[in-house]
């Protein structure tokens, strides 16, 4: 199979995601593309190694690189190329990865996701795609796992599908969407880590809270594909997670009840946080909701405030490096 390696080098994106989506936790999960056009989300380039017996090499850029670790072999990234290739038997060839680490870690926002399915959309490219998309998404969930303390695909999903998708047994299912939606997102600058937020969580749930869970969920499904939006918005809530997790986002409630106010029909965390989340119907909102969290939300140089339609491609590939 090694034989079939591409002699340069191939470049993947894969844009950012919400993971939960308030209403289905762990099981809901959305990509996300700025109205901009700006992408938000992580770039990784395999490549040719430059010296013969050296394996492979890690080289990572972007904003956020400072922050990983600094050794390659606990990077996510080498993980994901080193494991591919174990996994295929590929051997150990001389490869050359590049991480341009443009997504905060511990966000919320599929950070590590990001990284996971650029890294393995790459590699795979490059080997000429010796895995179909099943396969792959599945090896993109356990690596994905190995972050976030619990393998769940919520993130990985529509970081590499695209869109809004729903987890099913064995495969992710794309949902219709209302496509004049604004997701209006901002992240504080601060960290959170994953397992340490689904710590928070109880070992068991209420009956009541199970029963209220999967009528939301089944119901927002059901007003996705009759495109009934009042009903969308109504059940889009989450009983499971944030009434645990909400007190422990610096400015997270204060937030939530001023974007309400301004209009915003829902409000809730992005995945396990710090990242919130607000849906808007209408422009002249969104950016009131933005300008608001840009003034009140962040914390640092380091936060960011996207206004975002759902991103209907995820990851994309290119030849050429980074």
């Amino acid at each position: 199979m090694a034989q079939q390696a591409q002699n340069r080098a191939v470049t993947a994106y894969a844009p950012a995601s919400m993971g939960n989506v308030s209403v289905g936790f762990d099981l809901l999960g959305a990509a996300l593309a700025p109205i901009d056009g700006s992408q938000l989300g992580d770039r990784v380039s395999i490549a040719p190694g430059p010296v013969v017996g050296a394996g492979l090499t890690l080289q990572c850029s972007g904003p956020f690189a400072d922050v990983l670790p600094p050794v390659a072999e606990e990077n996510i990234v080498w993980r994901c190329v080193d494991t591919f290739l174990s996994r295929l038997e590929l051997g150990q060839p001389d490869l050359a990865i590049t991480l341009e680490k443009n997504l905060p870690v511990g966000s919320g926002l599929g950070s590590s996701a990001s990284s996971v399915v650029a890294a393995l959309v790459a590699v795979n490219e490059y080997f000429g795609a010796p895995l179909s998309s099943q396969p792959l998404l599945q090896l993109m969930g356990e690596l994905e796992g190995e972050i976030s303390g619990s393998v769940h695909f919520d993130n990985v999903a529509p970081s590499y599908l695209g869109g809004l998708q729903l987890m099913l047994p064995h495969r992710a299912q794309a949902l219709p969407t209302f496509d004049h939606w604004y997701w209006v997102v901002a992240n504080p600058g601060i960290t959170l880590s994953t397992a340490k937020m689904r710590a928070l969580l109880p070992s068991e749930h209420p009956r009541a809270t199970l029963l209220s869970f999967g009528q939301q969920l089944a119901t927002f499904v059901d007003a996705c594909h009759r495109q009934d939006e009042a009903q969308a918005l109504a059940v889009l809530k989450d009983v499971v997670a944030e009434p645990y997790r909400a007190a422990h986002i610096p400015g997270y409630q204060a937030a939530r009840t001023r974007l309400q106010a301004l209009g915003c029909p829902a409000v809730g965390i992005s995945g396990s946080g710090p990242t919130l989340f607000a849906v808007a119907t209408e422009r002249s909102v969104a950016e009131a909701a933005a300008e608001h969290l840009r003034q009140h939300y962040l914390l640092n140089e380091r936060g960011l405030v996207r206004i975002c339609r759902l991103a209907e491609q995820g990851a994309q590939l290119s030849q050429g490096e980074l």
